[in-house]
């Protein structure tokens, strides 16, 4: 018994011997899939969270996601960030990216819109008509305006095009408070630090602590649209799997609940 288990023993060390001789792998365990890194619009906070949650439960994958102002992301991925997913509320930063050959072309498409609103702390106050000429100033007094800065974060850049629009940007222009991001201007509201600000729609939605006071004309700012391209030097082979399930339907349900439309 003692010589038949001596023998069994050395056969198993000599074939193992042998395969490392020859080359052959030995089984390893599988390596653990590498997650799928995703810069996005800090207003897609909420919605993606969902839709991510949905990927991770369905492909079994995971992803890793930095929220910010898209203009911070577009020169996060030109200093070399590593990204493999770049999601921008507006088409200028992603064209940014794209005239730097930082985006594959190819897998760029545009993915939702939104609307602006005028948000405000106060639950008891006035719906508020935004029309032509109409007397924001008035409803600031010396108060501030809480806005995504206006000259990089597109919620701001959609904004003051807005008001420009409407005749109100000169009177109200210094009252501006200019936040980092968009979800930074709705914090500002939220806490009481600013009476009025203007955001997403969407943004409206995920804060409890405002409401919305009027909706902005569609005709008033450039459309607002979001598109997601894969990056170039993205090496994930899931990346082109997961754009395709952010274009899914069960993920434009996701997005519709939060307010987003789906562009075709």
């Amino acid at each position: 018994m003692h010589t038949e288990r001596r023998s069994l023993l050395k056969f198993v060390a000599a074939t193992v011997a042998a395969l490392w001789i020859s080359g052959m792998p030995l089984l390893q365990p599988a390596a653990a899939a590498e997650k799928v890194t995703v810069f996005a619009a800090a207003s897609l906070k909420n919605a993606l969270d969902a839709v991510n949650g949905e990927w991770q439960k369905e492909a079994g994958r995971e992803t890793t996601v930095s929220y910010a102002a898209s203009s911070a992301l577009a020169k996060q991925i030109e200093a070399g960030a590593p990204a493999d997913v770049f999601i921008s509320a507006d088409l200028a930063w992603m064209d940014y990216v794209a005239e730097k050959k930082l985006i594959k072309d190819d897998t760029r498409a545009n993915l939702l819109g939104n609307r602006i609103v005028l948000v405000t702390g106060s639950q008891d106050a006035a719906p508020v008509d935004i029309k032509q000429d109409f007397d924001l100033k008035g409803l600031l007094g010396e108060e501030k305006l809480a806005m995504g800065a206006v000259d990089s974060v597109p919620a701001g850049k959609y904004g003051k095009a807005a008001l420009e629009k409407l005749g109100v940007w000169s009177s109200v222009e210094k009252n501006v408070a200019g936040a980092e991001n968009v979800r930074a201007a709705l914090l500002l509201v939220s806490k009481g630090e600013a009476p009025y600000g203007i955001v997403y729609k969407t943004d409206a939605a995920a804060d409890k602590g405002v409401k919305i006071a009027g909706t902005f004309p569609e005709d008033s700012h450039p459309p607002i649209v979001y598109p997601i391209a894969i990056t170039a030097e993205s090496k994930n082979p899931d990346a082109a799997a997961y754009v395709d399930f952010i274009k899914s339907a069960k993920a434009a349900a996701l997005f519709e609940a939060q307010g987003f439309t789906i562009l075709k």
